[in-house]
């Protein structure tokens, strides 16, 4: 009998399913949209009961895609998007919307908090610069804000979690996310109930699920979920990961010598450590996938989302010759003009800065000279400068690599990737799976299953690199300059997003 594994992968606007057989070969993956709900500025959130059935969805017609039989699908895992929050209510219904990792209605509760002197008292356990997004933050907001709801809560998820339990009918709390979260003592890898107390949500210990790692049996496919995605009922479900982590076993970033960079929604810079940077130097430690290690992170959402803002606003279908495709047509616009040509740069702080908490979007230089196609390479540019400013800080606590490992939305378009290693100044290395989010956590379902012993096991089977993108030398001192300007109009527009409160 033939065996595969299956990952699903919960971003923050798209699903997908994908299925692989042990040589790590995608099979098939069928996604969607999920729609993100604004009901107020700075708020981000989506439906948890339709994006439940999205899941559900993605995964039934996998399979029907893949004319495998359910009985062949030995494991299934579940990554996602990190932070955010989603809740199960004691009426056995979600107790609040899901919230998304952009969401920035928390801002106010880690400023007062880091003002009250109590991250820095509890820096020691937590190990990470506390933020909006993180389920910490968004509690606090939920606790003052829509009380009823808060009180409701059964379980405090992640939306891997989440769907997971969805999937099991058991409530875990999985490491990898979890230790992004706020709420954990991550030195000793357990809840503190004097810690949240501090924060003001003592009440919230008794709301989180017991704490297991990413390829641990977390539960088995219930009847229920076996009719609505068409798995076999009794099908093992590993405990998954954060989707940083599943790109990084996905990519072979197993040990403290590689580093990787995921260009996506957020910008994710990070590499495994064996301890934690505990100097304040970088934004976030949290626990790694494969036990023993720490993931050391600098991250915001700076990244190839912006990209995705500026085509559903500005790109015209029409302009994309007929039977082109989108980054092919977005590439030779931006090969059109030189680096040096091009005076135009871009803050990518459309949906969070890695400069201010309340640091805006902006193009700067614009002139009337100026056409889309500057604002394009702008926005290519700004972008690969954002993962710089986080990978510059990353460096300072290591070796540099021998080269970097890429993911992301990015990694379709072959002149970002280029300009990520001229900017950078390391090779760029490439998977040849694409969806690498769906991969890692397949990867865990499989040890899950027995089929693995661990995952260095799985990665000599499953991980294969595509392509490697030597940096251009010649641009270097080019992109330098420019790099430079970039960072004094960020450091110049600092003082000027305290207005926007």
């Amino acid at each position: 009998m033939a065996k595969y594994v299956a990952g699903l992968d919960n971003g923050g606007t798209v699903i997908k399913a994908a299925i692989f057989d042990l040589t790590g070969k995608e099979i098939i993956t069928r996604g969607t949209h999920t729609p993100v709900l604004t009901p107020s500025p700075g708020f981000t959130e989506r439906d948890s009961e339709e994006l439940w059935q999205h899941n559900c969805f993605c995964v039934k017609e996998a399979i029907a895609a893949a004319a495998v039989d359910p009985a062949e699908i030995i494991g299934v895992s579940v990554c996602g998007h990190g932070k955010g929050l989603y809740t199960w209510g004691k009426n056995g219904k979600p107790a609040y919307n899901g919230i998304v990792s952009t969401d920035g209605r928390a801002w106010a509760y880690p400023e007062k908090w880091y003002k009250e002197g109590i991250v820095q008292k509890y820096y020691s356990r937590l190990c990470q610069k506390i933020l909006a997004s993180q389920q910490i933050s968004l509690l606090a907001w939920l606790k003052d804000n829509d009380r009823p709801a808060y009180d409701n809560i059964e379980w405090v998820f992640s939306v891997k979690d989440y769907i997971r339990f969805r999937l099991t009918g058991e409530a875990f709390s999985e490491a990898t996310d979890f230790s992004g979260s706020g709420l954990m003592n991550i030195m000793d890898a357990r809840f503190d109930r004097d810690m949240l107390e501090a924060f003001g949500i003592a009440e919230v210990y008794e709301k989180l699920a017991p704490i297991r790692y990413s390829s641990e049996k977390c539960g088995a496919i219930t009847a229920e979920a076996a009719a609505l995605t068409g798995l076999r009922e009794g099908t093992p479900v590993a405990g998954g990961m954060f989707d940083i982590d599943s790109c990084a076993v996905a990519m072979n970033v197993t040990t403290p010598e590689e580093f990787c960079t995921i260009a996506g929604t957020w910008s994710i810079n990070e590499y495994p450590s064996k301890t934690p940077v505990t100097d304040g130097s970088i934004a976030m430690n949290s626990l790694f996938a494969i036990p023993g290690y720490f993931l050391v992170e600098e991250c915001s959402a700076t990244s190839a989302g912006n990209l995705d803002w500026f085509i559903e606003h500005f790109i015209d279908k029409h302009e994309i010759p007929e039977g082109g495709k989108l980054y092919e047509y977005l590439d030779g616009e931006v090969e059109k003009i030189k680096p040096e040509d091009s005076d135009v740069y871009f803050l990518p702080f459309l949906f969070g800065s890695n400069d201010h908490p309340l640091g805006r979007a902006a193009f700067v230089g614009l002139s009337s000279y100026n056409e889309k196609i500057h604002c394009i390479r702008a926005i290519y540019e700004g972008v690969v400068f954002s993962h710089k400013t986080h990978i510059d800080r990353l460096l300072k606590t290591r070796k540099p690599p021998k080269t970097i490992r890429m993911a992301g939305g990015a990694v379709n378009s072959a002149v970002w990737v280029q300009m990520f290693a001229d900017i950078l100044g390391f090779p760029m290395e490439t998977i040849a799976v694409k969806e690498l989010g769906a991969l890692g956590c397949a990867m865990a379902a499989a040890i899950a299953s027995g089929e693995f012993k661990n995952y260095e096991e799985a990665v000599a089977s499953m991980v294969r690199v595509e392509r490697r993108v030597e940096p251009n030398l010649l641009k270097a001192g080019i992109y330098g300059e420019k790099y430079k300007k970039y960072s004094a109009i960020r450091e110049a527009l600092g003082g000027v997003w305290d207005l926007f409160k």
